[in-house]
């Protein structure tokens, strides 16, 4: 069953971070869009979304050196990338893994319900697949809420 995205989500910037600090006055002073004040808190992870009109976000992702999710070389989620929500994960999985699709995992980081997919495209560009609704089954707004805060 083909994959079905069903927004841009979100693109990932991977940086160092003071540039996290100056990527967000930049947004914020420059180009005059908010941050969100309610981002997830990722262990190990600084930085800021910031939202867009449309409803995607940047997010600026701060980590020295390769994050502590780098599941090997060109395998750090924390890298620039992009990030498409799709109905179906679990399906999209089973898509990569029936095209035989080289990715990798992360379950649980950001939010107790999250389960990410990273892959290349032909060009080399780090793409990121999640639910769009990211709350599993069972778990509960309060919880989920629970997870989220601010700068690492």
């Amino acid at each position: 069953m083909p994959i079905k995205v069903l927004e841009l989500h979100h693109v990932g910037f991977g940086v160092n971070h003071a540039q996290a600090d100056a990527m967000l006055d930049f947004y914020r002073e420059v180009l005059n869009l908010p941050q969100d004040a309610a981002r997830w808190k990722i262990p190990g992870i600084y930085g800021s979304w910031i939202n867009l009109p449309n409803g995607s976000q940047l997010h600026i992702l701060g980590s020295e050196g390769p994050s502590r999710y780098a599941q090997g070389p060109g395998k750090d989620p924390v890298s620039n990338h992009i990030a498409l929500a799709v109905d179906d994960i679990l399906g999209a999985e089973q898509e990569l893994l029936a095209r035989g699709v080289d990715y990798f995992t992360l379950d649980n980081v950001a939010s107790p319900s999250l389960k990410q997919l990273f892959l290349r495209d032909p060009a080399g560009n780090l793409v990121e697949l999640h639910q769009s609704n990211a709350r599993a089954p069972g778990i509960a707004q309060a919880e989920q809420d629970a997870a989220r805060a601010g700068n690492e």
